[in-house]
């Protein structure tokens, strides 16, 4: 598993992504429409590791129940079935995989309750 981006939930999308790219210095590295959200990836331009801005407004139903005060770990995997076999094998909570804005992906739990996301690289 490679760690892939960090979600940050945030109230101002807009705000937000001035604030890392203007002040910070990232750079806009990718843009996903959601209905009549948009979810961005703000990064540096010499590394792969993203930050993924989610408006909070988008998860008002949040169906997983993540605390969405807590910024949420996304990993990126070659195959979504062989690692979740391994890290059920191992004794840990995770979901079946599932198509998710048109992420194929699945979450498992750590021991204090935290979900973590798991996409195909």
């Amino acid at each position: 598993m490679r760690v892939g981006y960090v979600v940050l939930y945030v109230k101002d999308p807009d705000a937000s992504r001035r604030f890392w790219i203007d002040q910070v210095g990232m750079v806009e590295k990718d843009r996903k429409n959601v209905g009549e959200f948009d979810i961005v990836k703000v990064g540096f331009a010499d590394q792969s590791f993203n930050f993924e801005l989610v408006p909070l407004d988008l998860m008002k139903d949040n169906p997983d129940g993540l605390d969405l005060a807590t910024p949420s770990i996304a990993f990126h995997v070659d195959d979504l079935a062989v690692t979740r076999e391994a890290l059920v094998a191992a004794g840990v909570q995770a979901t079946e995989p599932g198509n998710h804005s048109g992420v194929e992906a699945f979450a498992f739990c750590d021991n204090e309750g935290r979900w973590f996301a798991v996409t195909r690289s």
